[in-house]
């Protein structure tokens, strides 16, 4: 089973950038989106299907944002016929700005997760602090619930030095605030963090950092500068997945190169 997650910072326009020529080269059985900023109905051609935004062979399902227009946004794209969709975690704040959408077959669970960001101010920062605090126990229920469960998405959090290039310098601001790395090392991640946070014993499983234990590869880098050029970037976006999946990780890949967005294609390979 191959799963991509993909921050497309827009759908429309990672398509026109060739993110869909890509992925139908890649045998993907699932591609979890984030920042779709579109209206699912705005990606219906002349014909009224979906053509350029769905590739043959896949249906996909969204989650829009109906705060805003053009606003956040997920999706699941699949090849197989989810037994069912979520789109709905419960509280009105997160779910109506379109970031949680969970497709459901059999016993497993895949999420397509878009967190909030706190970088534009501290009224956004809060919410963030407070998306954290509440989605905490949702995450603990899924852990003892007795599913498999993948989560992707862009979380907007590094774990550690490992995970972001400029890392002293970052200490300050919104996705490597120390508060967010313990929540996210301590409370969410099986593993810690390399910068000294206590294991959450029988957490989440990192599925990058348990196949690269000392990987120093990046998900995300500003648009400012030439951050991409040189590779100055931050580990963002995530596959966690629970601990009864750790044994069937076979291996993962970042997609750098060619650009489609601001974020890389992160791809995991399980076993069947």
């Amino acid at each position: 089973m191959r799963i991509i997650s993909f921050n497309a910072n827009g759908v429309r326009s990672a398509a026109r950038k060739g993110f869909f020529d890509w992925f139908i080269t890649q045998d993907a059985d699932l591609l979890c989106m984030q920042e779709t900023k579109a209206q699912e109905h705005q990606l219906a051609g002349t014909d009224g299907t979906h053509a350029d935004f769905l590739p043959a062979g896949y249906k996909a399902w969204f989650r829009d944002a109906s705060t805003k227009k053009g606003y956040s946004g997920v999706a699941i794209y699949s090849r197989r016929e989810p037994d069912e969709v979520r789109t709905a975690l419960g509280r009105e704040s997160f779910d109506e700005e379109g970031r949680y959408i969970e497709a459901r077959f059999g016993n497993l669970s895949v999420v397509s997760f878009y967190i909030p960001s706190g970088s534009s101010g501290e009224l956004r920062q809060g919410f963030k602090f407070e998306a954290m605090d509440w989605l905490g126990p949702i995450l603990d229920q899924w852990l003892a619930s007795g599913r498999d469960y993948v989560l992707c998405g862009d979380w907007n959090i590094v774990r550690s030095a490992l995970d972001i290039r400029n890392w002293k310098s970052n200490q300050k601001n919104s996705g490597c605030l120390p508060p967010e790395r313990a929540w996210l090392n301590g409370r969410i991640c099986e593993d810690g963090g390399s910068d000294g946070t206590a294991a959450c014993a029988g957490g989440w499983v990192d599925a990058y950092r348990a196949l690269n234990p000392e990987g120093q590869d990046y998900t995300w880098w500003s648009n400012r500068g030439a951050a991409r050029a040189n590779n100055v970037g931050w580990r963002i976006d995530y596959q966690f997945v629970t601990p009864s999946l750790r044994d069937r990780l076979r291996g993962c890949s970042i997609l750098r190169e060619p650009r489609f967005s601001d974020h890389a294609p992160f791809t995991v390979d399980y076993a069947d």
